[in-house]
């Protein structure tokens, strides 16, 4: 079992934290000198211009924190950690180049996704990935260990940019998923990917004060697109790291609400025609506002289904059947006041209207 250095993991979030806050009005400022502007579009929430770098603090938090606390930690000298460094530079890189370019239309799909591969690639091949070979009919599926571990990664980094639909979401339910992760590695006992997990919770709330709503600034594929890749890679070193089949629901519930919002977004695509990547309407913080919810309230409930779903994978980790079935209560709870409301907002409507 690893020994964990409970100080250093408090000093990575609150060193995280608190650079995130301090730079992201510089971040907001470097937005505007690059041109980095979203613009109210048809589809979005937004009814002004916005600075779009705002991930810009977030990438600064997290590299300056793993930086400062790299002679703490003797992982963050081996092949997997430089691997990932140069993973996260490539992407937050990518992810800053299409905001820029922003204005003009941004980059086209097929060169982010040439270039997240890449990223996913070098951490494949400095020894990251998942090990498929305890999984059921594992002795088969262990040539696919590398391409499961890139689409990981990819798919990751794209479900929650896709998230990154009102203010304040992507943040909030990164840091929640990045605190929960970071308990599952506390269990599994990987001390380097409970630093990477905290620095990144801290760096996600220490810009979120700026990002909720109503945002001074949003946080741009330079944050979301960088959110995904360090969950993914902090979930492959820590959480996979069991190799058991039982690791990939564990995985899965910590971050549900992305990957389900991107799983259900590919069907509903597919199904009218469209092509994957195609923007739409139809992501679940749209629905809930569409249904009446403000934008406070959409998070909220978001927040609140992230906050379940990871406890419930915590709880798995653990065998604790009891908080599952407590958990359980809490969920079905907030779906009959859902119900309730939407109830309540549609005749409160109808009255308005008659």
């Amino acid at each position: 079992m690893e020994q964990h250095n409970w100080l250093l993991y408090i000093a990575a979030f609150a060193s995280a934290f608190g650079i995130a806050l301090f730079t992201t009005p510089f971040a907001k400022k470097i937005s505007i000198k690059l041109g980095a502007i979203d613009y109210p579009k048809k589809r979005g929430l937004h009814t002004k211009p916005l600075p779009r770098m705002g991930g810009l603090a977030i990438f600064s938090g997290f590299i300056v924190t793993i930086f400062v606390i790299m002679p703490f930690q003797q992982e963050f000298r081996d092949r997997q950690f430089i691997g990932f460094l140069i993973g996260a530079i490539i992407i937050a890189a990518l992810g800053a180049l299409d905001d820029v370019r922003n204005s003009k239309g941004g980059l086209s799909a097929k060169i982010r996704l040439a270039v997240q591969i890449l990223a996913a690639l070098i951490v494949v091949l400095t020894g990251t990935r998942i090990d498929v070979s305890m999984w059921p009919m594992g002795e088969h599926l262990s040539v696919l260990s590398a391409p499961i571990t890139i689409i990981w990664i990819v798919g990751l980094i794209n479900a929650v940019n896709l998230i990154d639909g009102v203010d304040g979401l992507a943040a909030g339910v990164s840091s929640i998923c990045a605190l929960c992760l970071m308990v599952l590695c506390i269990i599994t006992g990987s001390p380097l990917a409970v630093v990477l997990a905290a620095t990144l919770a801290g760096s996600c709330l220490g810009f979120l004060p700026r990002n909720f709503n109503p945002a001074e600034l949003i946080m741009g594929d330079t944050g979301a697109t960088f959110l995904g890749y360090v969950l993914a890679v902090s979930s492959i070193l820590g959480v996979f790291k069991s190799y058991t089949i039982l690791v990939v629901i564990v995985a899965v519930l910590s971050m549900a609400l992305p990957i389900l919002d991107t799983l259900f977004a590919m069907i509903r695509r597919a199904y009218n025609g469209k092509h994957i990547m195609t923007a739409d309407r139809g992501h679940l913080h749209h629905r809930l506002i569409d249904r009446g919810y403000s934008q406070k309230q959409a998070v909220a409930i978001l927040y609140g289904i992230s906050l379940l779903t990871g406890i419930f994978s915590i709880a798995i980790a653990i065998r604790n059947f009891f908080a599952l079935m407590i958990l359980g209560v809490f969920f079905l709870a907030l779906l009959c006041v859902l119900y309730v409301y939407k109830k309540r907002t549609t005749k409160d409507t109808n009255e308005a209207k008659e």
